[in-house]
């Protein structure tokens, strides 16, 4: 058992997800982290729970070490998320599988288990992408419009489901951060494609979701981190 607010986040071993496990410690809360793979932590108050969250077996278990270890979960952060970019009629039924397994069941499954687990106040934050609200034709990208314009709706559905029992759900959606996945070749063109001219930093991100975090009259709320894509280009 804790007295510290305690933090899931899924997709946790680097880039946002790492970035989020350091800055949620220094906000005082304990963190479980998770990823597909993910090496233990020297900080106690940091489990890491190694497992594909695609597996309804691993969202599960997430939630259940948690309480097992800390007695609660107060934040769902749902960052892991894969991106496949292809030509519609180019994807095949291992891209589907795999891109909805991650943000639709690996969503589904961990955030389920969270909300019971938080009884009557917490938060839930979910990772999208502007790509949702901004389609570029230089950037196919239809499983994502698919999968997380799904976790856009949801997170207003789910607002409006659990506002009365002090649950919040919100969600940001970046434009196109520098990441380890996007190789430094790519970045110039990536840069491009944000009409401030650059791409986004993880800090960026970060520091939306710890707003999102203590705001605490803020829910149903998509707040886009995009160097304004989604107002236009």
């Amino acid at each position: 058992m804790t007295n510290h607010h305690v933090a899931v986040i899924t997709g946790a071993s680097q880039g946002i997800g790492a970035a989020l496990v350091t800055a949620y410690r220094k906000l005082g809360y304990a963190v479980v982290a998770n990823s597909r793979m993910i090496s233990p932590s020297d900080d106690p108050h940091v489990l890491t729970v190694p497992g594909d969250i695609a597996d309804p077996a691993v969202g599960a278990a997430v939630v259940e070490r948690a309480l097992d270890t800390f007695g609660r979960v107060d934040t769902l952060v749902n960052n892991a998320g894969v991106f496949v970019a292809k030509p519609f009629t180019e994807y095949i039924h291992a891209d589907f599988d795999l891109v909805t397994g991650v943000n639709l069941r690996g969503f589904f499954t961990v955030t389920q288990r969270a909300i019971v687990a938080m009884g009557s106040g917490g938060h839930v934050v979910n990772i999208t992408t502007s790509l949702v609200d901004h389609a570029n034709s230089q950037v196919p990208s239809a499983l994502a419009a698919l999968t997380k314009g799904g976790l856009n709706a949801v997170t207003r559905s789910l607002a409006i489901e659990y506002a009365q029992r002090g649950i919040r759900v919100n969600a940001v959606s970046p434009g196109i951060i520098r990441t380890p996945m996007h190789p430094p070749a790519t970045h110039d063109f990536l840069a491009a494609l944000h009409p401030v001219g650059r791409m986004g930093e993880i800090s960026d991100i970060v520091d939306a979701v710890v707003y999102l975090e203590t705001a605490p009259f803020v829910t149903g709320e998509i707040l886009h981190v995009d160097g304004g894509q989604s107002a236009g280009h």
